[in-house]
């Protein structure tokens, strides 16, 4: 394969065989919806809209699963990227009750995909968040008792920080919060799976075939190098990888990279040093480390981001400190893999949910609580051109706020917020 036509070298690739290519876009077609895209939010609205019997298009401009969707932690977590508090503060607690409850029906949305269409994707259970520092327990003391009393949601405890010791040898750990409620997965496995299904049920998909631009007049029209998909309904699923396709909702996100490493195979002792119940984990800094074991017995971690169009040189030496930290006895384990990916985020960190014009709706923003939401999303998208929109605008109505200066200015904003929370992150404990 062409690096055009391949996976950017992860374990996750490594781990998979590689699929066929599907064929490029060639000459026009008409259909009931064309979407761009093809992570979880554009493989779910496709499987979802055929189920309600649209005829669907896809259009990927690399590989599907090539995006964010195929290189992150895998971690499914319950609720909204902003928590509970924060959202009753922002929106009262009638609605937050009311995004709590899509919070949890998009962690069974992707179970149920990954049961009814047999995805075989490592799928796990249970998440530890940890307390990097010590004001940290006391809030996730907090957060859990509210979940438990106001929510009822009695799948989640607050664990000491003996208690977490217990379970894995982290350190600088002040106390964490246990959801069982929560899942993980191998995220590459599972975009593939949503395409074995998507053409299972008769979605035309298309690789390498990049949206170049799009109208939305009686019909949309969407233009690729060698075609054009007309279309009744247009989804933009594109996220971190929107580019200046729709300038019109491009400020609302700022694409960030992120990276993971992963390490060579442990011994059986020290995974159940490290993670004695195989659970997704994750600290509670602002720029977030998450970490868990793959099959084959590695750590996967997740530390450090930037905000520039290129990735690090090294990636494994810009990841292993966050790791070391967490970790010191890895200090001589070797890193087998490292690799990057680009996601959307958005001000307030909840995903942004819209319409353009009657014809045109989008889903992005997710600000890495991608594999539920995204997923979830793909739902509220095709029950809304179906004509049933209740929980989309529910989403939608979540005030989204643009990037100040837009596309233009937001990167040296972003920069310079990030940089002054990772400060944060360095000082108190």
């Amino acid at each position: 394969m062409t690096p055009e036509q391949s996976y950017p070298n992860s374990w996750y690739a490594a781990s998979v065989p590689p699929p066929a290519i599907l064929p490029s876009l060639q000459g026009d077609i008409d259909t009931d919806v064309c979407i761009i895209g093809g992570g979880y939010t554009g493989l779910s609205t496709a499987i979802h809209l055929r189920q309600l019997g649209f005829e669907v298009t896809l259009l990927e401009a690399h590989r599907i699963g090539w995006g964010a969707s195929g290189r992150n932690g895998g971690h499914v977590g319950t609720g909204q990227r902003a928590d509970q508090a924060t959202l009753e503060k922002w929106l009262g607690l009638d609605t937050a009750k009311s995004l709590w409850q899509l919070g949890l029906d998009a962690v069974q949305t992707v179970e149920h995909l990954v049961q009814a269409f047999a995805i075989d994707c490592e799928f796990g259970q249970g998440d530890l968040h940890v307390a990097a520092k010590s004001g940290h327990a006391s809030a996730l003391a907090e957060e859990v008792d509210h979940l438990q009393t106001v929510y009822h949601y009695s799948q989640i405890q607050y664990l000491s920080k003996q208690a977490v010791g217990e379970r894995t040898s982290v350190q600088g750990c002040y106390g964490g919060m246990l959801d069982l409620g929560a899942r993980h997965l191998h995220p590459l496995k599972y975009a593939l799976g949503l395409k074995r299904a998507a053409m299972a049920l008769g979605v035309a998909l298309h690789e390498q075939t990049p949206a170049i631009r799009y109208s939305a007049d009686s019909r949309t029209v969407v233009h690729t190098a060698n075609g054009r998909v007309k279309s009744r309904f247009l989804v933009l699923a594109c996220n971190g990888y929107l580019g200046d396709l729709e300038p019109r909702i491009a400020g609302n996100i700022m694409p960030i990279n992120n990276f993971i490493v992963a390490t060579e195979p442990l011994s059986e002792t020290l995974q159940r040093q490290i993670n004695r119940d195989k659970l997704s984990l994750s600290d509670s800094l602002f720029i977030i480390n998450y970490w868990k074991l793959s099959a084959d017995g590695r750590l996967l971690f997740g530390g450090g981001e930037n905000y520039r169009s290129r990735f690090p040189h090294d990636i494994g030496a810009f990841v292993r400190p966050h790791m070391l930290k967490r970790y010191p006895e890895l200090e001589q384990t070797r890193i087998d893999y490292g690799w990057g990916g680009t996601l959307g985020i958005t001000m307030n960190r909840m995903p942004d949910f819209g319409r353009i014009g009657p014809s045109v709706f989008y889903a992005q923003g997710f600000s890495g609580h991608g594999v539920p939401t995204a997923t979830f999303a793909g739902r509220l998208l095709a029950h809304a051109i179906n004509g049933d929109s209740k929980d989309f605008d529910l989403m939608s109505s979540v005030p989204t706020h643009r990037f100040p200066g837009g596309t233009l200015l937001r990167w040296p904003g972003l920069v310079a917020g990030m940089l002054f929370y990772a400060l944060l992150d360095k000082l108190s404990r």
